[in-house]
């Protein structure tokens, strides 16, 4: 007689067409599939069928593996990749059933018992009310992600509470060495110097105007939606002996419209992603304003390839970040062009964001418990999933980082511009 792990096999083959990438691990302790070592999906009870059924596809399965109705037994990067190699096998159309097949699978989830209403979703899912990119829903989008709590950040990140890509220099290098190259690297794109003024659009736990207020010697200001960054920022600034140099505004990017305030330098360290595509010439055209002629601006912005989802999928729109809007390469450098920029250089730092995410891996397992403690073990749930699957989507190329490196010429099309890359880690 079929255990209710085979009827399980059975139920995937003959709504998807597809046999089993992993091993399934049933409710009652029967398995099926592959027994080749690899990962065990362990399916704890019916719940977990109906979020599939009421939302097949990504959301579902992320809604059950986030409140324990569905688990990982071994390793969750593998189970990821056994996943995407078998999606990528699959016609690109999906599996058309016939009636009398929709039946069957109606059939075998009645018997499994999945069938019945629709499951209440997670409480850490993301509710934003208003218009799309509103400075309203804009500030609410922000909280979801950033304002879990200073702590938890602090226990993620490193020293400098730089989240965004690193720069790895060498084999075997920190993280927090990583990071602090990368803030050098951008100080020396933007030729800071001492005197210079310094704007950084979302400039998130303060990385960038600290580093650049301490080690370059300029006058910095950051600007920021989330409440609990401005004032972690703060806290540092009067630590450290910086108020003369450094301030933070809790600021729409938009709110720099009409600013009669001229800067040297801007950066803007993946917070464009955040922007949307309509708003995108908006936040270029503002950047562009607060330049000086000859100015620069070091803009680091996630990528995606054409054919992804530009806001990364149903599991980071409706957990991580809501609203958020990845670009081809060439758009942002279209958006960068249309608004007067001239960009002068596009340095592509894939292979560094997989390494950085690979150490927060690392720092999130080696400390599971504490994350626990700090958020719940929902919402730990909900970053294990972002950080393992952000990881190996980079780290298969579906995604990018780049850094991209403009200059606002003068009336008379001056640049001020080296012509080679005096920047550089092998110059």
């Amino acid at each position: 007689m079929p255990t209710i792990a085979d009827r399980l096999a059975t139920l995937l083959r003959d709504t998807a067409g597809i046999d089993l990438p992993v091993r399934i691990r049933a409710w009652d302790g029967s398995e099926a599939g592959p027994a080749d070592g690899g990962p065990v999906l362990v399916i704890r009870s019916r719940r977990a069928l109906r979020r599939l059924l009421w939302a097949p596809g990504e959301l579902g399965l992320a809604r059950a593996y986030v409140t324990g109705d569905l688990d990982v037994d071994g390793d969750l990067a593998d189970g990821f990749r056994r996943a995407w190699k078998l999606a990528r096998s699959r016609p690109t159309t999906g599996v058309s059933l016939s009636t009398g097949a929709k039946a069957k699978a109606a059939l075998g989830a009645a018997r499994l018992g999945a069938v019945g209403a629709p499951p209440t979703p997670p409480a850490s899912e993301a509710r934003l009310r208003g218009g799309l990119h509103t400075k309203l829903r804009d500030r609410a989008a922000i909280s979801h992600h950033y304002d879990l709590s200073n702590e938890f950040y602090e226990l993620l990140l490193d020293e400098t509470m730089a989240y965004s890509s690193a720069y790895f220099t060498h084999e075997g290098q920190s993280l927090v060495d990583a990071q602090r190259a990368k803030l050098d690297l951008v100080c020396r794109k933007l030729d800071l110097q001492p005197g210079k003024r310094l704007l950084d659009v979302g400039c998130g736990w303060g990385s960038m105007i600290l580093h650049a207020a301490e080690h370059y010697g300029v006058h910095a200001v950051g600007v920021t939606l989330s409440a609990q960054q401005r004032d972690f920022i703060a806290k540092r600034i009067a630590e450290r002996g910086l108020s003369d140099r450094v301030e933070v505004r809790l600021q729409d990017y938009r709110e720099l419209a009409g600013t009669t305030e001229q800067f040297d330098a801007v950066s803007s360290i993946e917070m464009g992603e955040h922007v949307g595509e309509g708003n995108y010439p908006e936040y270029v055209g503002l950047m562009f304003d607060a330049l000086k002629p000859t100015g620069r601006l070091l803009l680091q912005q996630m990528s995606r390839h054409e054919n992804t989802a530009p806001g990364g999928g149903a599991f980071i729109e409706s957990y991580i970040a809501p609203d958020m809007h990845m670009r081809p390469i060439w758009q942002t450098t279209r958006h960068l062009v249309n608004g007067g920029f001239e960009v002068r250089d596009v340095e592509a730092m894939r292979e560094h964001y997989v390494t950085t995410v690979q150490h927060w891996i690392d720092t999130f397992e080696s400390h599971w418990d504490e994350f626990v403690a700090l958020q719940g073990e929902e919402v730990a749930r909900v970053w294990r999933l972002y950080l393992v699957g952000g990881m190996l989507t980079f780290d298969e190329g579906r995604m990018g980082v780049d850094q991209f490196l403009a200059v606002k010429p003068s009336a008379e099309g001056v640049s001020a511009m080296p012509a080679t890359r005096p920047w550089s880690v092998n110059s």
